[in-house]
């Protein structure tokens, strides 16, 4: 009983350094990604940037693909966690939790921490697609939103005119959004400044109101 005890020990401990292993490798695959986007980061820079050997890597995640697919998951865990709060905020109400959502997208973008994807990419769209975690979190996190947006419209707070569809790929749109980094690049505005921008052109439109 007692080596039984003593085993089960070492498993936990070898399954929490493995765990961690695997936390350190995707937290540096989202710094990778959100720096240089997925067509530049290679395998042999997240080895590198987490200390261990490409073979050992390898032993986590079969491929550069798999790697930016355990990102997004991360990337979609956090975001779920943050609907979930803001879904128990009674104080808001739908037209509030979608920019809320896309404000924290805007910030994670400029903190670094967005994964960058290309848009047309046959390889990684096949893995995130065959990756059911990823799948999984990424539909519960369109149903969430496509429920605000559809309240939103019926409450007259978003545009009825269009389709919910086109609003939720505009709000997914905000994590990628070039225009922040542009004119941080400036270094003439606060990075709170240019959210509120972008969230004031994404919600109430360029137009004269």
């Amino acid at each position: 009983m007692r080596s039984y005890n003593r085993s089960v020990a070492r498993l936990s401990f070898r399954q929490k350094v493995l765990r961690d292993r695997e936390d350190a490798i995707v937290a540096s695959v989202n710094r990778l990604l959100a720096a240089k986007g997925f067509d530049l980061m290679t395998v042999d820079e997240v080895a590198a940037d987490v200390g261990i050997a490409k073979a050992s890597l390898y032993k986590h995640f079969a491929s550069k693909e798999a790697l930016a697919a355990a990102a997004m998951v991360r990337v979609l865990e956090i975001a779920l966690q943050l609907v979930a709060a803001l879904q128990a905020d009674a104080s808001l109400d739908a037209f509030d939790r979608l920019k809320a959502v896309t404000r924290w997208a805007l910030q994670t973008q400029l903190a670094g921490e967005m994964p960058s994807l290309p848009a047309q990419n046959s390889t990684l769209r096949n893995a995130l697609m065959a990756d059911r975690g990823y799948v999984d979190r990424l539909i519960e996190l369109s149903d969430r939103l496509g429920e605000w947006i559809s309240a939103a419209q019926a409450s007259g707070r978003l545009s009825r005119a269009l389709p919910p569809e086109v609003v939720l790929y505009t709000l997914f749109a905000r994590a990628c959004d070039p225009v922040p980094g542009v004119l941080r690049a400036g270094g003439s505005y606060e990075d709170e400044q240019l959210i509120e921008w972008v969230l004031a052109t994404c919600f109430d439109g360029l137009a004269t109101r």
